[in-house]
């Protein structure tokens, strides 16, 4: 999710029961407005640990509207919680000082890196395309192949072509 979505998160979104999110509305500067573009409206799929992360996050804001917010129920300030929270739990374990949004960088790294359907990340994203993973985030995926065609090879090693031919 990109930060402005992840502020603007209220609970009428969430549904744990089909293990998604929908993303409606986000968080600007304190202000509702509708996502950035047409793509970014749009359901996320959750994995069973993101699931259970949300159930124990449910049983402290779930009276509230926001997700992720105060004890007054107002949204959190992600330039407060970066500054507060994410740079010194980075510090912490010796990391490099990255913002949080680059996480989202690394998600989508990681669902390449696993071989899911680039279509799919692109939609869990919010792209209306696969150009951008194309051109931003498969240069990060370890590429298990040595770049020269080998993956093919592999490919076709057990294909019988004299059972081909003869067809």
């Amino acid at each position: 999710m990109r930060t402005a979505e992840i502020d603007g998160l209220k609970w009428q979104f969430v549904n744990l029961d089909r293990n998604e999110i929908l993303i409606q509305e986000t968080l600007v500067d304190g202000n509702v407005e509708t996502p950035k573009t047409s793509a970014s409206y749009r359901s996320i799929q959750l994995s069973q640990p993101v699931v259970e992360a949300l159930k124990r996050q449910r049983k402290v804001t779930g009276h509230k509207t926001y997700v992720f917010c105060n004890a007054s129920g107002n949204p959190l300030d992600h330039r407060n919680v970066t500054k507060r929270v994410w740079y010194p739990a980075l510090d912490e374990m010796h990391l490099k000082r990255r913002r949080p949004y680059q996480t989202r960088h690394t998600c989508a790294t990681l669902w390449l890196a696993a071989g899911e359907n680039p279509e799919w990340i692109a939609k869990q994203m919010g792209h209306s395309t696969t150009k951008m993973l194309f051109e931003v985030y498969s240069r990060y995926v370890p590429n298990a192949t040595r770049q020269d065609g080998s993956a093919f090879d592999r490919l076709i090693e057990h294909v019988n072509f004299d059972a081909i031919q003869e067809n």
